[in-house]
C-alpha cells in the first residue's frame, strides 16, 4: 500500500551519506535526484524510489514526515483528496499530474499534525510488472 516515504532531516548531506552506507547491504542505491532531495530504491532498472531523504524547511521546528499511499487509479486519488479534506485535512496539492516522472498523478493533504500525506497512481508500472510474472 505504500509507494514511498520521505524523511525530513536537519543535515541532508550527512543523512544521505548515512543512508547510502546503511542501506547498501539491503540492495538500495541512490536513484531519484530531486536535489537536494535524494531517493533510494532497489536497483531494478526503474526510476522508482521508495525512500527519500529531504532537508527540513527553514520554518520547520521538527521533522515532518511524508507518506505516499498507492492508489489504483486517478479516481481513487480524487476520492482520497475529498475524503481527507472532509476528515479535517488541509489542502497541500489538489489532484493532478506532477512533473516528477511521466504518468505521475497524485494529491497531497496535510494531516492534523502537519504531516504531508499523498495518494499516487502507480506511475512506475510496479503492479503491471508483478502481474505478468
Amino acid at each position: 500500500m505504500l509507494d514511498h516515504i520521505t524523511l525530513h532531516v536537519r543535515d541532508v548531506e550527512r543523512s544521505i551519506a548515512f543512508y547510502r552506507q546503511a542501506l547498501a547491504p539491503l540492495g538500495y542505491v541512490t536513484k531519484a535526484h530531486h536535489e537536494p532531495t535524494i531517493g533510494f530504491g532497489v536497483d531494478d532498472g526503474t526510476l522508482h524510489s521508495d525512500f527519500y531523504v529531504s532537508p527540513m524547511d527553514d520554518a520547520e521546528s521538527s521533522p515532518v514526515t511524508h507518506i505516499a499511499f498507492l492508489a489504483p487509479d486517478r479516481a481513487s486519488v480524487q476520492a482520497f483528496y475529498r475524503a481527507a479534506l472532509a476528515a479535517g485535512g488541509r489542502d497541500n496539492g489538489a489532484p493532478g499530474p506532477r512533473p516528477y516522472h511521466p504518468g505521475y498523478y497524485s494529491a497531497f493533504v496535510l494531516d492534523p499534525d502537519g504531516n504531508n500525506i499523498e495518494a499516487v497512481v502507480d506511475w512506475s508500472g510496479w503492479f503491471e510488472d508483478r502481474q505478468e510474472r
